[in-house]
């Protein structure tokens, strides 16, 4: 049987960044020094095309990289710049402002944020920010709550209305008149998070962008980009916790033999696998849809929904097994199993819960009154 040219691609790309991210602080502690790196790696432009500087793949080469990212609980704004802010400029039309923001992006010389809906949105709704006229021009205003990575962006992309009758993008200096960032900490240290606040921001006509296509559609995709990112950041999160968890079971002995032997332990083993492998099979069915740029499939939402509700809880349901069967010395803070453990609770909840996801699927079959 002929071997798939894709898997082998993947697999390559998978061990290149384990091997890289396994050589890095966790959480990473010098930003500057991780994000060269992944610059260096080409993994800040994957799915940018080649004409901008970016490598001309796909989302499902940045799905196997956020996998990646789970298992070592990286830290570092690759959510908010590389996935989010860089995703949302792709579906941007074509414009010179456009073009050398993302080829600062790529290239690791500028970090941006997009500040498109709350982190704990599941549906689009409306745009956050409004566009109004005024005497000398545009002006800005609104709030989103929960940002990430907004405290480290050089720029700022905010989705709002007023413009037109469609939403646009907006491209802002995070230190311009009438821009409020603040910091929100969150139990997990790996993740930073900010609200953003514009009262009165002067916005220049050139710094109005629109969609390339339908904006609505494009809004959408995003918030989709955005969940399914965190699915993968969720499996990747699980493996790590069952490889470590059946390696110590391997190594930790009672009444003279390894727990690892113990039926019990099998049984919560091999219930974590099945786990992991329905994750896998619901993640990999969600990327082929959103990976697809040039096919808006409607049924991407679904398979998205279906992958972040179940990985994401499986992830924290996992390090909660991790944590049992590692006994007394896995609540310690040597461990580093609470650092799992934080990231797989945030994780279940950023751009909608399980509960959330499971009632947009559910909608689907509301009968008309």
């Amino acid at each position: 049987m002929a071997t798939d040219p894709l898997t082998e691609l993947h697999d390559e790309l998978r061990a290149v960044a384990r091997d890289l991210l396994g050589r890095a602080p966790t959480p990473v502690t010098s930003a500057e020094l991780a994000w060269g790196r992944f610059a260096d790696a080409g993994w800040l432009g994957l799915d940018v095309p080649v004409a901008l500087d970016g490598a001309g793949a796909t989302f499902a080469e940045v799905a196997v990289i956020l996998e990646e990212m789970g298992r070592a609980a990286t830290g570092g704004p690759y959510l908010g710049s590389a996935v989010l802010a860089t995703g949302t400029l792709g579906l941007l039309a074509p414009s010179p402002t456009r073009d050398d923001l993302v080829r600062d992006l790529v290239a690791g010389r500028a970090v941006a944020a997009a500040a498109l809906f709350d982190a704990e949105a599941v549906e689009p709704g409306d745009p956050p920010f409004h566009l109004t006229r005024t005497a000398t021009g545009w002006a800005l205003h609104g709030a989103v709550a929960f940002v990430p990575d907004a405290t480290a962006a050089g720029r700022l992309l905010v989705l709002a209305d007023g413009a037109a009758d469609d939403p646009v993008v907006v491209a802002l200096d995070p230190s311009a008149d009438g821009v409020t960032i603040v910091d929100r900490p969150v139990l997990d240290e790996t993740r930073s998070f900010a609200s953003v606040i514009l009262d009165g921001v002067a916005v220049a006509d050139d710094a109005v962008a629109r969609f390339a296509g339908d904006p609505d559609a494009s809004v959408r995709r995003l918030l989709d980009r955005a969940a399914l990112a965190v699915a993968c950041d969720s499996l990747g999160l699980g493996e790590a916790m069952l490889a470590a968890t059946v390696a110590y079971a391997g190594e930790r002995r009672q009444f003279g033999r390894p727990i690892g032997s113990f039926q019990a332990v099998k049984h919560q083993c091999a219930d974590a696998l099945v786990q992991l492998t329905l994750a896998r099979e619901l993640v990999v069915a969600a990327v082929r849809p959103v990976a697809d740029v040039d096919v808006d499939d409607p049924t991407a939402s679904v398979a998205v929904s279906m992958a972040k509700a179940y990985a994401c809880a499986a992830a924290v349901d996992i390090v909660g097994t991790a944590l049992q069967l590692h006994g007394g010395i896995g609540y310690t803070w040597e461990s580093g199993l609470h650092v799992h453990l934080k990231r797989a609770t945030l994780n279940r909840s950023l751009f909608g819960a399980p509960t959330a996801h499971r009632h947009r699927l559910a909608r689907r079959y509301e009968r008309p009154a």
